[in-house]
């Protein structure tokens, strides 16, 4: 598994670099403690630690920017 990125589906969590990304329900994501609603096709940035997070279906991708 890359530090640069991971895939996750509902109630999985893993790393990318030092921070934690979970996916805690469908629709819900976290990385570094910060929550945010996510809908399915969206893209969200997360920008203190520099990650994106981006939904397809019920895979949630986390990567590095």
């Amino acid at each position: 598994m890359s530090d640069e990125a991971i895939t996750l589906s509902p109630r999985n969590h893993g790393k990318v670099g030092i921070y934690h990304c979970d996916v805690t329900r469908e629709g819900f994501v976290a990385v570094g403690g910060d929550p945010r609603d996510i809908a399915d096709g969206e893209e969200i940035l997360f920008g203190r630690p520099g990650i994106k997070a981006i939904r397809s279906g019920n895979e949630y991708t986390f990567s590095k920017i």
